[in-house]
């Protein structure tokens, strides 16, 4: 089973991650956390370049860099899991594509989700949650951090009101959960497992 976890900056999404993956451990699941862009030493390496502030980066070559990182992650790491019966938990998958480089930077989106299909070899998340979160919370929650801010974090407002409105848009398919990441990080772990044992009687003898 592949969930993935999706959100704009700010959101919660590593929490979750990792809240969730204890979870399903503590019940006996074999469960593999990871993250795009990154995942692979590959990945790695593009996921600096990424994000990397000192760099100019076309949105067209940022969608061909996620996707580039995203078709090493799926051959190297996701595949191998599934096929090994392991629970996958991903901060980011193509939603975050769609979102950022779709309704973010205004790149079409029939082209960026033939992109996805290409780099993902029509590997599809079973589950989607989605950390749905004010702007200037998330912005807020950045400062609180005292971190440098990266490359995609230092974009304005506006970009991120794109980028929040195009998860939402998205998050139209039975595989998507839609959480407030107001919430405790206690109470949206327990709705994330929901949805994750909900799947498994969907679809488990």
């Amino acid at each position: 089973m592949l969930v993935a976890v999706e959100g704009i900056e700010g959101s919660g999404k590593s929490t979750l991650v990792a809240a969730l993956g204890n979870r399903l451990r503590e019940r006996g699941f074999d469960v593999l956390l990871t993250r795009e862009p990154g995942g692979t030493p590959a990945g790695n390496a593009i996921r600096r370049i990424f994000l990397d502030r000192t760099v100019s980066i076309e949105p067209l070559a940022e969608a061909f860099l996620v996707n580039a990182a995203r078709a090493q992650h799926v051959a190297e790491v996701l595949r191998p899991a599934l096929d090994a019966g392991r629970i996958v938990i991903c901060d980011r998958f193509t939603d975050s594509t769609l979102a950022y480089q779709g309704y973010g930077r205004g790149l079409d989106l029939a082209q960026l989700q033939a992109v996805c299909a290409t780099a993902t070899g029509g590997l599809s998340a079973d589950l989607i949650l989605l950390l749905d979160l004010p702007v200037d919370i998330a912005r807020a929650r950045l400062r609180e951090r005292g971190e440098r801010t990266d490359r995609i974090e230092a974009e304005g407002d506006d970009f991120h009101q794109r980028v929040r409105r195009g998860f939402l848009e998205i998050a139209g398919s039975p595989r998507h959960r839609v959480l407030d990441a107001m919430s405790p990080p206690d109470t949206l772990a327990e709705l994330a497992l929901a949805g994750v044992e909900e799947y498994m009687r969907a679809v488990l003898p």
